[in-house]
């Protein structure tokens, strides 16, 4: 079943290709904010951002560009020494975000990856790239986070530090497009829970996967590397439950959940063949929609859910 863009959220999902194309367009404005070769640098940001952070994290060091660590804001060790912070936040106002730059600043260069120009986070960051382009109404982030980790996959490429098994963004965009156009499997649209897994790099894009379907329909959904599927995970799986995994399937785990009923989506993202990982996600996304929408739920407005989240000043 295809996705009708019927929401704003699937009309910011089929944009991905496009905008990931101006990342990548725009890298040259923005080589002062990103790491340079050698740097051990921090990458963070919260939910979705932080999730990102991981899958760059992951690509920036087995690149050999350098040391790569990768935090939710809020868990930031501070006294480690890094040479520089790069922040990820889409509304610029994230509150653990700020927090962190502002605290470091002085003392650590800093850089942010944001959608607007206009928030605090630019009085805060040594430098800032911009990404208006790929900026969002919805409140569920899917087009501003895959563009910036397409900015930052593209930096390392014009490197020379985009491992080998990764493809060059411009098959991600192909593979993309053709994620955008696919039919969703009906057996994995009707099943009532799901369990995303990944490794190395694609294990962020799990964890993402796993809460744009908790954000959008309310869906029970958990994530995990994908080699730990088999150490608990694969207890709840049953017919009627899906493992989708990004990425390389480890040998062997495609038969362990057919043996226990459940339906496997393999993914392949090695350069053999199928979805780059990323362009994979989309297929996720767009699944969340079609969800939500089923279950009378708008995939714009989530539940419980804002744009950014701001805590109340904890110095008053």
């Amino acid at each position: 079943m295809s996705t009708a863009a019927s929401s704003l959220t699937a009309v910011e999902i089929a944009s991905q290709p496009d905008t990931w194309l101006q990342a990548r367009d725009s890298l040259g404005l923005f080589f002062d904010v990103l790491p340079r070769r050698g740097e051990r640098v921090a990458v963070v940001g919260c939910g979705t951002s932080w999730f990102m952070a991981l899958a760059y994290a992951e690509l920036r060091e087995r690149g050999g560009h350098g040391e790569t660590d990768a935090f939710a804001a809020s868990e930031f060790p501070h006294g480690r020494r890094y040479d520089r912070v790069v922040a990820i936040s889409r509304s610029g106002t994230t509150t653990e975000v700020l927090d962190l730059l502002a605290r470091v600043k002085g003392n650590t260069q800093t850089g942010a990856i944001t959608a607007d120009a206009e928030t605090p986070v630019m009085r805060v960051a040594d430098g800032i790239a911009v990404l208006g382009f790929a900026d969002e109404e919805s409140v569920v982030q899917t087009r501003f986070a895959t563009s910036t980790l397409a900015l930052l996959r593209a930096h390392l490429e014009a490197e020379g530090a985009l491992p080998a098994d990764v493809r060059p963004l411009e098959q991600a965009v192909v593979d993309a497009r053709h994620a955008i156009a696919l039919d969703l499997d009906v057996e994995v649209c009707a099943a009532e829970q799901f369990t995303f897994l990944g490794t190395g790099w694609t294990y962020g894009l799990a964890l993402e996967a796993g809460l744009k379907m908790r954000e959008a329909a309310g869906a029970w959904t958990e994530a995990y590397p994908a080699m730990e599927y088999r150490h608990g995970p694969i207890s709840i799986t049953r017919p009627g439950r899906v493992a989708w995994v990004f990425g390389p399937t480890p040998a062997g785990l495609a038969d362990d959940v057919a043996r226990v009923g459940g339906t496997i989506v393999a993914g392949s993202g090695d350069g053999s063949g199928d979805l780059d990982p990323l362009a994979d996600l989309i297929l996720a996304q767009r699944l969340s929609v079609q969800l939500a929408e089923a279950r009378g739920y708008d995939p714009d407005r989530p539940r419980n859910l804002t744009r950014s989240v701001i805590l109340e000043s904890r110095h008053a």
